[in-house]
């Protein structure tokens, strides 16, 4: 690239001689057709003429045009670059000179003093400047690096400029202050602090993270919060040189959501001075992650617990309602411990409802579905709801006409409405109204929501609405995760909204929430309807009186390492006329399974034993005799060995804790 100067004269003294040139030619083929004397050379040659003159004349328009507009482009240019800070240069598309200013530092010269191929380098920039509108490069090394700059200038031209060489370092304070508009255009958010904490300089990334408007300055403890520590004390131990290269997470105050940002802080020394210069980094959704993870570990630690408390608490159960049922046997209603016993036998129950909820956390209680009618269901509610609700809540339950049955585990979904009333209870401190509604919806089309799909069919309805506070629309999403609550501290575990979901995603149904902030909430439960109820008589304790029937026949080999459980077990089936085999584990059960002389009919066993589980002997003993009925029982969920029971396909299973009366109807029903 040369340093030349771009006129209009210059560019018509180009196109001067190529029109006289073909004007001349068309002249010549003129006095030629003149001359002939034969009539069809003389015509070609006129035609040939015409064309030359036509061609010369267009030379001379395009020329004049294409002058009148680069001398335009060149009066722009000397008047945007008169006074410009660095040196420029126009090129045209393939790279030669057009325009220089005079000063402009030639851009083929200093790539071949910093790059091994120039021109490699120039044409990369020279296409991305023409595809893009602009390129850039840093050429050279340390301190004599440059920034090379290249914009489309449009009509065909490039616009090149180098930033000189940088001047040496100063000895003053090494800052922020007053940074080049590169340092404001980096994509990295960055603010420089003073030892009041105060934000002396922060770049566009970091105003926009941050909400700092521009040219404010605000101490960093108006940006941050939730640190652990008071941000002074951070920064203290920073100046210290303790808390360098330490990244720390807090929110940002200002920011409408929940926007976390991680800092990295770092020292800048001088003599006089010292100042901190801080590394940002938007950390939402590592946070969000990191959320989840905590409450899926959560999750999985209740569920561990919950799995752990069922089985040996629903153990100590069972050996309880057990003992208190056979007492009750031998009571009447006219006893004066009959009373007593009654109250022993609600608590026991009552101990494993609270059980029940803890599986429920996790979906894995094991439901007894029944077909059940929402209203008679909300009618045997309404004197406990209302008791819940208290004196300035008013609850109103309407049921629309032609309701179905639903198929649910009826005390589950008590829970689940129970726990929808009292939040709307909370969600209106100063009183209001509850309505809850039953009804039906046929879905035609599916129905799709918040992720999830609702197929076409026909659901009963339930609707439970509130006229409080509402919940905003961040954190509408999160109100069914477990541990999760918008109420404050002591005031709610985040464990309700979550249980009533597992309750009616293991149903089978559907559940969602809609709400106003200042208005209210409603949350709408979906269930698949059912036409018919289904007819399953219920037993009673007086069903299962050795007194009221006659004795039962059968041998039953049990197997139970819960010595408690074991000797009710025994007694219970003993008084029905069943004959009892009893074993300590599973060892001793194979010991007895195996002797040929004795007639065994059902083997009742615990899954959980030391040593071999129920399944695997029970597996072995089946061998030779397949015919011998199996029930299995165990304070677990049943889906923790469904896999094992699907292998011994004449099983059934017992939950624990189970009464007198279940356990009897299950041996009879099986042996029937």
């Amino acid at each position: 690239m040369s340093d030349i100067r771009l006129t209009p004269e210059t560019v018509a003294a180009g196109l001067v001689p190529r029109s006289f040139f073909l004007i001349g030619l068309a002249v010549a083929l003129l006095g030629a057709a003149l001359v002939l004397p034969w009539r069809a050379p003389g015509l070609a040659l006129v035609a040939a003429a015409t064309t030359f003159a036509t061609i010369a004349i267009a030379v001379v328009a395009v020329g004049g045009r294409r002058a009148l507009s680069r001398r335009w482009q060149a009066r722009t240019l000397r008047a945007l670059f008169a006074e410009a800070r660095h040196p420029v240069t126009l090129t045209d598309a393939m790279g030669d000179v057009l325009w220089t200013r005079k000063g402009a530092l030639d851009v083929r010269t200093i790539l071949a003093q910093t790059t091994a191929d120039p021109d490699a380098v120039l044409t990369d920039l020279r296409e991305q400047a023409l595809s893009e509108g602009s390129a850039e490069r840093w050429v050279g090394r340390d301190e004599e690096r440059r920034r090379m700059t290249v914009r489309d200038a449009g009509e065909g031209t490039l616009l090149w400029q180098v930033e000189p060489r940088p001047a040496p370092p100063s000895r003053a304070t090494p800052t922020l202050a007053g940074p080049t508009l590169g340092f404001d255009a980096l994509p990295v958010p960055l603010i420089e602090l003073d030892r009041s904490g105060t934000v002396a300089v922060a770049n566009r990334a970091a105003r926009d993270l941050l909400c700092i408007e521009p040219g404010e300055t605000p101490p960093l403890a108006n940006l941050l919060e939730g640190l652990g520590r008071s941000v002074g004390e951070w920064l203290g131990e920073a100046f210290a040189g303790r808390a360098v290269h330490r990244p720390e997470v807090g929110r940002a105050s200002r920011a409408a959501g929940d926007i976390f940002v991680q800092i990295t802080l770092d020292r800048i020394n001088a003599e006089d001075d010292a100042r901190l210069i801080a590394v940002l980094q938007d950390a939402t959704e590592l946070k969000t992650l990191e959320a989840q993870f905590v409450q899926s570990q959560k999750m999985q630690a209740i569920g561990q617990l919950a799995g752990g408390v069922a089985h040996d608490f629903n153990n100590l159960l069972t050996a309880i309602s057990g003992h208190c049922d056979l007492l009750l046997l031998r009571h009447t209603v006219d006893d004066p411990d009959f009373a007593d016993l009654e109250q022993i036998n609600q608590n026991a129950n009552r101990a494993a409802s609270l059980v029940r909820q803890l599986l429920a956390f996790s979906r894995k209680q094991n439901l007894r579905p029944e077909t059940v009618d929402l209203r008679d269901t909300l009618s045997d509610l309404m004197h406990l709801l209302n008791r819940l609700v208290g004196e300035k809540v008013f609850l109103d339950v309407t049921h629309e006409p032609g309701v179905k049955m639903v198929r649910a585990d009826k005390r589950q979904l008590e829970q689940v409405i129970m726990n929808l009333v009292v939040n709307a209870r909370d969600a209106m401190p100063s009183g209001g109204r509850i309505h809850v509604t039953t009804g039906m919806s046929t879905l035609h089309e599916p129905l799709t929501r918040d992720r999830v799909t609702v197929p076409v069919g026909d659901y009963v309805v339930v609707r439970v609405e509130d006229a409080g506070t509402g919940i905003p629309p961040d954190r509408l999403t999160k109100i069914f995760e477990p541990f999760y609550t918008t109420k404050r501290q002591g005031e709610g575990t985040g464990l309700g909204l979550s249980t009533a979901y597992g309750i009616v995603k293991q149903t089978g149904g559907y559940i969602f929430a809609d709400s106003v902030v200042g208005e209210g909430t409603i949350f709408t439960l979906y269930f698949p309807a059912h036409d018919h109820p289904e007819v399953k008589p219920a037993p009673g304790k007086d069903a299962v009186s050795p007194r009221a029937e006659a004795p039962a026949t059968g041998v039953i080999l049990l197997a139970e390492d819960e010595a408690p459980v074991r000797a009710f077990a025994a007694r219970a089936l003993k008084l029905r006329g069943f004959t009892v085999l009893e074993a300590e584990n599973a060892e001793a059960a194979l010991e007895i399974a195996t002797n040929p002389d004795l007639s065994i009919d059902v083997f009742l066993s615990d899954v959980i034993m030391p040593g071999r589980d129920g399944p695997s002997w029970v597996r072995e003993a089946l061998e030779s005799r397949p015919d011998v009925k199996v029930v299995f029982m165990s304070g677990y969920a049943e889906e923790s060995f469904s896999e094992h029971q699907a292998q011994i396909p004449s099983s059934v299973f017992m939950q624990k804790p189970f009464s007198l009366s279940e356990l009897i109807a299950t041996i009879e029903s099986l042996l029937s």
